[in-house]
């Protein structure tokens, strides 16, 4: 009901969801993935998705909500991302985002690059604590 008071996309109850659920290629698409699984990652936390979306200049905040097939209450797996995809006069913050998919696709390319991630080299983890100031690398591809 109340996500129909406002039409507003800057409104924080518009911004699109996205839980680790639909890029995680230990999921099926019954479990709630949404990308082919290879182009997947492997159990991505909603730390990695906000930290490379917040790289990447979106307005993004995280939920303490659960994935309704997500069984596992672990809090690894638990949180929901909130992005802004438009501003408030309902053109896109970023061309390159028009759509969750676009945001989907670029989330899950880029968390295996993430240092947290290349640094897990077996054995000793860590580097799991996500550091947040300062090792952001704004790397733009084009």
């Amino acid at each position: 009901m109340m996500a129909h008071l406002t039409e507003n996309p800057a409104d924080k109850e518009r911004f699109i969801c996205l839980y680790p659920v639909y890029i995680n290629s230990k999921k099926t698409l019954a479990e709630g993935r949404r990308i082919p699984s290879e182009k997947a990652v492997e159990n991505p936390s909603c730390a990695e998705i906000r930290d490379v979306l917040t790289a990447a200049g979106l307005n993004v905040y995280v939920e303490n909500k659960m994935h309704p097939r997500e069984w596992n209450r672990d809090v690894q797996f638990r949180g929901r991302v909130r992005i802004q995809l438009k501003q408030a006069d309902g053109s896109l913050c970023q061309d390159k985002f028009t759509s969750r998919k676009d945001v989907m696709f670029y989330v899950a390319e880029m968390i295996p690059k993430l240092k947290t991630r290349t640094q897990k080299s077996g054995g000793g983890d860590t580097s799991s604590q996500q550091g947040e100031g300062g090792k952001k690398s704004k790397k733009k591809k084009k």
